[in-house]
């Protein structure tokens, strides 16, 4: 326990990793740059959730699910920073418990991320699956998963801090992450990748089910009652097209700080200059949490409609609810061809999914003979 309060274990660390060699006694310009990203994900990851809490037409466990996301993209944003302005120099002068502390903040947001995601994808299978999307089991299968996505993010993370690191055999220490052990690395990239995967194929089963249901079902019915069958299958694609969005942007942001950490792992100390230039690779990484909200906004005119309000009612809304023609290319764009084909078959008319009413729930209108009563 002594070695946890022991100073000199984080300089022999650095300096056998050749972390020491070319550091700056103040913030990189790059640094002050990532600050600046980070307070904008604070702000925005905050709208969000202040929009979604607000709004009763968000109060679906699909929205809450989303609404965990956003939490931890800000709070990704928080430890970031807080991780920014520690680094450096600062480095030197923590003990290796604040170290882990340090590293386990940011850690653990980014596995709240990837868990979130997943637990996402599960809901909408389980959705798919059941046929029956306003249970009440729902909302508490929602709590569930939301409760295990941290607890097992915050399990993951503590175990450094339990005793999987390296501390006192240097010659299993990562080069990115000094006191950390290259085989927990290792164990946590794998981890995330059967994440990633179980993601990709609920994904795609819920594709299925949902294309396969419509397709039999316009097969069925004619006239007034098939347009009803496509808005409602095109409100449903349009929410599964925003969480895959989200899925791939994540990917895209990730995956070169995940292969440096492959590589991290099998690259001698010192054998690897691109490990030293880690920075760059988890700044790009946390630009996923700066893309998320704007790809919530983007992609759903109900939450557009709601972040214009929350921000700027006076100036874009009129007192009677209209939306004034200064906030009308705002609310009105959409980067989903699925969410313009539903605008159209309805006409102006918000649907059950996006309003909120309590009509008879969408799935149960899209596949009646397959619910029994």
């Amino acid at each position: 326990m002594f070695s946890y309060l022991d100073n000199s274990v984080i300089v022999d660390h650095y300096n056998y990793t050749g972390k020491l060699k070319n550091r700056c006694d103040g913030l990189k310009p790059e640094s002050i740059v990532f600050l600046v990203v980070c307070l904008l994900i604070v702000l925005e990851n905050a709208v969000v959730l202040i929009a979604i809490w607000r709004n009763k037409k968000f109060h679906l466990p699909m929205y809450y699910l989303l609404g965990n996301l956003t939490l931890s993209d800000l709070l990704a944003g928080i430890t970031y920073m807080a991780n920014i302005i520690m680094s450096g120099p600062n480095s030197l002068k923590l003990t290796p418990l604040l170290w882990f502390i340090r590293e386990g903040g940011v850690f653990i947001t980014l596995t709240a991320s990837v868990i979130s995601l997943l637990a996402i994808a599960i809901e909408r299978h389980v959705t798919m699956v059941t046929m029956r999307p306003y249970h009440g089991a729902k909302k508490g299968r929602m709590l569930a998963l939301i409760g295990a996505s941290w607890a097992l993010s915050g399990f993951l993370g503590v175990l450094p801090i339990l005793g999987w690191n390296c501390m006192h055999r240097l010659e299993q220490c990562s080069t990115v992450l000094p006191l950390y052990s290259k085989s927990y690395i290792l164990f946590c990239v794998s981890v995330f990748t059967a994440v990633l995967l179980a993601i990709v194929v609920l994904y795609i089963r819920v594709f299925r089910i949902v294309r396969n249901n419509t397709q039999r079902q316009r097969l069925t019915y004619t006239g007034s009652v098939r347009k009803g069958l496509a808005r409602k299958s095109q409100k449903y694609i349009a929410l599964l097209k925003t969480v895959t969005i989200v899925l791939g942007v994540f990917i895209a942001c990730w995956m070169p700080l995940f292969i440096l950490l492959l590589l991290d792992f099998v690259c001698p100390t010192g054998g690897c200059r691109v490990l030293y230039k880690v920075e760059y690779f988890l700044g790009v990484a946390i630009v996923n949490s700066l893309l998320n909200p704007i790809i919530y906004t983007l992609t759903s005119k109900d939450m557009r409609r709601a972040i214009l309000r929350l921000l700027c009612r006076p100036c874009l809304i009129t007192s009677d609810g209209q939306v004034k023609k200064l906030g009308m290319p705002f609310l009105e764009c959409s980067f989903s061809k699925t969410e313009v084909a539903s605008q159209k078959l309805e006409g102006g008319l918000e649907t059950t999914i996006s309003s909120g009413n309590l009509s008879p729930p969408p799935i149960k209108t899209l596949y009646p003979k397959l619910i029994k009563p």
